[in-house]
């Protein structure tokens, strides 16, 4: 290897340190990344219903989410038709997924059923109860903010195949404070009360047996 050519080996090895300097340089001026909260839907008891107790088995489907709500993101709007989601906050897991064993928890404890199961159980169903979230999101072109959650349920006669009822239950509860905080304690509540309508309503309309 002559002189010539070992200048230029040295040239192009200077070049990639300095490259590579520049690039970790960069990514140290680059601000960390934020740490991601993580919220959970929670409910309370359910007090039980003032309807008898029906031998029935009453099934719980996996509920649903309607375009924008079926994410752990958490959903805001400040203006008609615009939805958003906050960068930080979001739920631990979709609001559908956590609202099944909330479901099944609130329908149990109503005393209504002979048993509350989630969908495909080993015991076979009498009735069905579907859910989808129409809407699950905190409001702040109002103050304060508000936390808005709806629900559209639908209650089955499995053996006869037929749609006992459908209801679209909505409730809006204040935020504490106008922060994703407060949302979760406002959808927390709303939820709270949603649930005991929802339990409310399918034992009044199971059929008597």
């Amino acid at each position: 290897m002559n002189a010539h050519q070992e200048r230029g080996i040295g040239r192009r090895s200077f070049v990639i340190l300095a490259l590579a300097a520049l690039v970790g340089g960069c990514a140290s001026l680059q601000p960390p990344g934020e740490d991601q909260s993580l919220h959970v839907l929670v409910a309370g008891p359910v007090p039980g219903t003032k309807g008898a107790r029906q031998d029935l088995v009453l099934e719980v489907a996996a509920p649903r989410a309607g375009p924008g709500f079926d994410t752990a993101r958490m959903a805001w709007v400040r203006r008609p038709y615009e939805l958003d989601y906050f960068a930080v906050h979001r739920w631990v897991d979709t609001p559908s997924r956590m609202l099944g064993p909330l479901l099944v928890g609130a329908l149990d404890q109503s005393g209504g059923f002979r048993a509350v199961t989630q969908a495909q159980g080993a015991v076979r169903a009498d009735l069905r109860l579907d859910s989808e979230i129409l809407r699950l999101q905190q409001d702040f072109s109002v103050q304060p903010s508000r936390e808005e959650l709806a629900l559209r349920v639908q209650l089955t006669d499995v053996r006869e195949r037929r749609v006992i009822a459908t209801r679209l239950f909505e409730e809006v509860e204040d935020a504490p404070s106008d922060d994703p905080v407060g949302g979760v304690i406002a959808a927390n509540a709303a939820l709270q009360r949603l649930l005991q309508q929802v339990a409310d309503f399918c034992v009044a309309e199971a059929p008597r047996r």
